[in-house]
């Protein structure tokens, strides 16, 4: 087998016992970075770094996404207003994956501070999909997800926003996973609503993502709202579904999914039930105002956490300016921040002002109560939600970027999800017209374990090769 072929976990096993050489292994993904053709890389590593290849990762590399902060390497969450920005620190997730033998392959492109479903609004250019390279590779995520996709990383980290990790897995056909709130530490994470930016995977196959999981979790007392998990993270064995209750809502598996896309989501329910599961349809009545809601919560977030950006302390100034430090905020943001950043400030600012607070961002509040209290009722008769991951699949470059709304709706699937903070993932699960699609579990808060072990069975059965994208 090739090292090309190897999972990271297959890779981490050969170096282990002495098949394979982990320096050589490094240098074979960095080349291969350094001449990715998708623009899914802001920043390659130029040296082989030292590698502990008795740890669990045994030093198989990793792509990061710039969101995280890496101390000393630039870390500019896709925007003009942190370029050449290098931290003085570490993120935890980055810092425990080091700890667990990772290294460091690169930095991964994105949508300008998260806000994006196709990583077109990125300062450094569009990420292109390794299946179609006309197409978009999903987001915010999406140079992380191409990277896996392509075979440029062995695996990487992203973020899930309101499904900047499952988004863009579908649409590259890899595995996506985004954690419970809280699971992860978000502690050197560039935050865009800091009450739904949850760290997560990307990987080639479920046993994958657990493995790399297992390296990121844990409380950290640098975020007081990670907790870790329960009990520590097992890798997948599950074979079969006998005994699990799969609950598919009419309201995210009906109108506005791509006939394509449904076919492929019904005959992955047939494997299901063919595996011992019991699939029945059920309701999330909330589930449909999922994303109105978060349209109001994460730039409501979203103003405030932006407000630092200010071209005094760090990052990007904007030159010749007049007005003095007025005219100097004012300047530097016009030109630092591109428009959907700028959109999404201006939305969430209009939500918090006086006579509007209660009217938007307190109903939004409401309605976010009420999708959570919904799917807890779910958990009474089911051990899992499933939906498709996306209404459809990836979409030509530039076919929504006018339209904010079309754009929005390509989170339709995952937003509740995020909304009520439980963990989700997305497997391929086939092709449509060429192009992959996924399949989204949902499951309770700190569930992991359980719902990887059933993504595990799922994708055994599904028997889906990506490695067609392969560059």
């Amino acid at each position: 087998m090739s090292m090309l072929e190897l999972t990271a976990a297959q890779a981490a096993a050969a170096i282990k016992s002495g098949e394979l050489d982990a320096a050589e292994y490094f240098a074979f993904y960095r080349d291969r970075a350094e001449k990715d053709a998708f623009n899914s890389f802001t920043w390659v590593a130029e040296e082989t770094p030292e590698q502990d290849t008795d740890s669990a990762f045994a030093g198989v590399p990793i792509a990061i996404k710039d969101l995280f902060a890496t101390e000393g390497i630039p870390s500019q969450a896709g925007s003009k207003i942190l370029e050449g920005y290098r931290p003085p620190y570490t993120a935890t997730s980055v810092r425990n994956l080091k700890a667990a033998g990772g290294t460091l392959l690169g930095k991964t492109n994105q949508d300008e501070f998260a806000m994006g479903s196709s990583t077109e609004n990125s300062a450094y250019g569009p990420t292109l999909n390794p299946w179609d390279t006309t197409r978009v590779p999903g987001g915010s995520s999406g140079g992380s997800a191409a990277s896996v996709a392509a075979g440029t990383a062995p695996w990487s980290i992203g973020t899930d926003t309101g499904g900047s990790i499952r988004q863009p897995a579908a649409l590259c056909g890899i595995v996506g996973l985004k954690p419970t709130y809280g699971a992860i530490s978000r502690y050197g994470m560039i935050a865009f609503a800091s009450s739904l930016d949850q760290a997560g995977t990307f990987t080639r196959d479920v046993t994958d993502t657990a493995l790399l999981l297992s390296g990121m979790v844990g409380p950290d007392p640098c975020d007081s709202t990670s907790i870790g998990l329960p009990e520590p993270v097992k890798l997948p064995t599950a074979r079969d579904l006998k005994g699990i209750r799969l609950g598919v809502p009419e309201e995210l598996s009906g109108e506005g999914i791509e006939p394509g896309v449904l076919a492929a989501f019904n005959d992955t329910l047939d494997k299901a039930r063919a595996l011992g599961a019991t699939v029945e349809t059920m309701h999330l009545p909330h589930a449909p105002h999922g994303l109105a809601a978060y349209y109001l919560l994460a730039p409501a977030e979203a103003s405030s956490n932006l407000a630092r950006y200010d071209g005094v302390r760090f990052g990007f100034r904007a030159k010749d300016t007049t007005g003095g430090l007025l005219g100097m905020y004012t300047k530097t943001r016009e030109e630092g921040f591109g428009a959907e950043v700028k959109r999404r400030i201006m939305l969430g600012t209009y939500a918090l002002s006086s006579g509007y607070y209660d009217a938007y961002y307190a109903k939004a509040q409401k309605v976010r109560t009420l999708i959570a209290r919904d799917f807890t009722n779910a958990w009474e008769n089911f051990d899992f939600v499933v939906t498709p991951t996306a209404p459809g699949v990836a979409f030509e470059l530039g076919a929504k970027t006018a339209d904010p709304l079309a754009m929005y709706l390509n989170d339709f699937c995952t937003v509740p999800m995020s909304l009520a903070g439980i963990p989700g993932i997305s497997i391929p699960n086939g092709l449509s017209d060429g192009l992959p699609v996924g399949f989204q579990i949902a499951g309770p808060a700190f569930s992991e374990n359980r719902l990887l072990d059933a993504a595990y069975a799922l994708e055994q059965a599904i028997g889906f090769d990506g490695s067609g994208a392969f560059a």
